[in-house]
């Protein structure tokens, strides 16, 4: 596979506006009528609320003059309108790829990729004597996952933490020898000129959550699909947005993931000769999180629906980004980047030749699933979202395998449950706003606790229930040693801090660091 094709705009708009046209055979005059009114309203609602301040121009508002014009005439003036506003906001989405610009990166990645997290502008790009290799690891089946991209499109669905992911993950792939990806990239990531440069040309399309009407989520999964359809390597972030509690994601959002099983059986039907799609989960570990203060408070306070896009957090502020770079990629081993075991699309594994493999092991033929006797495709969209539900499922199951725990993830668990098990009668919110009188511990006793909890994770990173990567002899001194020399080196706030034979914890922070390995039970281990 050739990693990213990128066709001209032109050549793009043309193909979105006619799956735009092949769709609106399915409306009725009253449900296209729907479809442009809600896209009108909710758009103009949004620009006199002054939230759309870039896209708020003279010419975008005339367009949406004429779609309120069209529902006062007919079918055809309708019609007219929805292919006019595919083609503006495909125009809006769509970045070239520039193999020149990747050609260029991968060849100057190592230096550039500090230079992209703290250079304020393109011109700051260049030269950096940074080695990424040994802060950032990347695992997992590296070398099965780029015998499979020579024969198979691959879905790349990562954990997301924080908005350094993105160029993270095209380091990652960089280094693990994977062809690019194209992915979604929020249109608050553009306002970094630097990140700007370099996304725009690496893969990056725009994507405005802001924009909540059907007809722009319509486009934004055709332009998936059009992009599966020709080959091209793809990255989602299927939790939607930043993890603002720091947990794993539970649940995901399958409507992007969703566009991959409709391209596949696109393919499928037209005898494309590479129609194949497989899914790579990928699970990213971070020491320290950028954001981690404004997403635990956003998370606290219930609003991660009316604040889906923090605008003003941490990573708004360049100098802010230039200085956690410089603290935490001049820290050994601060970021795990692990591959997943590649899936198919109902969510079984496959082999080393992107063959689907059964529960018991033995090889099936996934089209099975989704095709006759005759081998056509039978269309069924229910059917579809059960098997994608199935795949999210899958995903969810190998992030949890595939998790990382780190020092500051264990030492933040243990300091968050102790501070819980000590006012067992204290709700959340309550527990953060404690004194710090209230949030001293013990260094013995939190010694103790952690100890247990080291021994449990050793035990299920045995087993294979999660990874660990705990540092020198994983003594509960060693331990806490590291963390706390992590947390002092960038919150203001520290999650948690030593003073003399005690612990001050910073409530909010641990709680965000080990939300990280909740679920394993990690728990039963600590005592009050």
């Amino acid at each position: 596979m050739t990693g990213i094709e990128s066709p001209g705009m032109h050549e793009t708009v043309g193909g979105m506006q006619k799956r735009a046209r092949d769709r609106l055979g399915d409306f009725s005059d009253q449900g296209l009528y729907a479809y442009i009114a809600d896209a009108v309203y909710q758009e103009r609602r949004r620009i006199e609320q002054g939230k759309a301040k870039d896209d708020g121009t003279p010419q975008y508002a005339a367009l949406l003059e004429r779609a309120a014009g069209s529902l006062r005439s007919d079918r055809a003036a309708m019609e007219r309108t929805v292919t006019d506003l595919v083609g503006h906001y495909t125009r809006e989405i769509h970045n070239l790829f520039s193999k020149r610009t990747y050609s260029f990166a991968t060849r100057i990645l190592p230096g550039a990729l500090t230079r992209l997290l703290t250079a304020s502008r393109p011109t700051q790009l260049l030269g950096a004597d940074f080695d990424p290799a040994s802060r950032i690891q990347v695992g997992g089946p590296i070398e099965t996952l780029r015998k499979l991209a020579e024969t198979h499109t691959l879905m790349m669905t990562p954990t997301h933490l924080s908005n350094l992911d993105s160029p993270l993950l095209g380091y990652a792939l960089y280094n693990a020898g994977l062809p690019p990806c194209i992915y979604g990239a929020g249109l608050n990531l553009f306002t970094n000129p630097a990140m700007a440069f370099f996304m725009s040309r690496l893969g990056a399309y725009t994507v405005d959550r802001r924009k909540t009407h059907t007809l722009y989520k319509d486009v934004l999964k055709d332009y998936s699909i059009e992009a599966f359809r020709r080959g091209s390597h793809s990255l989602f972030f299927p939790g939607g947005t930043r993890s603002r509690s720091g947990r794993l994601e539970e649940r995901l959002k399958k409507g992007l993931m969703g566009t991959a099983i409709v391209a596949w059986q696109e393919g499928l039907a037209a005898k494309a000769k590479n129609p194949e799609i497989l899914v790579v989960p990928v699970t990213m570990s971070f020491a320290l999180v950028l954001e981690a203060e404004t997403l635990i408070e956003d998370a606290l306070a219930a609003a991660g629906q009316s604040r889906y896009i923090i605008t003003d957090d941490e990573f708004s502020e360049a100098r802010t980004v230039a200085s956690f770079a410089r603290r935490v990629l001049n820290l050994d081993a601060s970021i795990y980047i692990t591959f997943g075991q590649p899936l198919d699309l109902i969510g079984n594994p496959v082999n080393e030749r992107g063959i689907s493999l059964g529960p018991d092991g033995k090889e099936l033929d996934r089209r099975d699933y989704v095709t006759d006797k005759q081998g056509d495709v039978i269309w069924d969209d229910q059917r579809d979202r059960i098997y994608t539900a199935r795949l999210a499922r899958s995903i969810t199951r190998t992030y949890k395998r595939d998790n990382t725990a780190l020092p500051t993830h264990v030492v933040g668990l243990v300091a968050w449950e102790m501070l819980r098990q000590r006012f067992p009668r204290l709700d959340t919110f309550q527990l953060v706003s404690l004194t710090r009188a209230e949030r001293i511990l013990p260094r013995q006793a939190f010694a103790m606790n952690l100890a247990r909890v080291i021994n449990a994770i050793r035990q299920r990173a045995a087993d294979g229930i999660l990874r660990e990567a705990l540092p020198g002899d994983k003594s509960a001194d060693a331990v806490l040693d590291d963390a706390l020399f992590r947390f002092r080196g960038y919150h203001k706030r520290q999650a948690l801090r030593a003073e003399g034979n005690q612990l001050i914890i910073g409530a909010k922070l641990s709680l965000y660091y080990g939300n990280r390995l909740r679920g394993y039970g990690l728990e039963e281990e600590i005592s009050a």
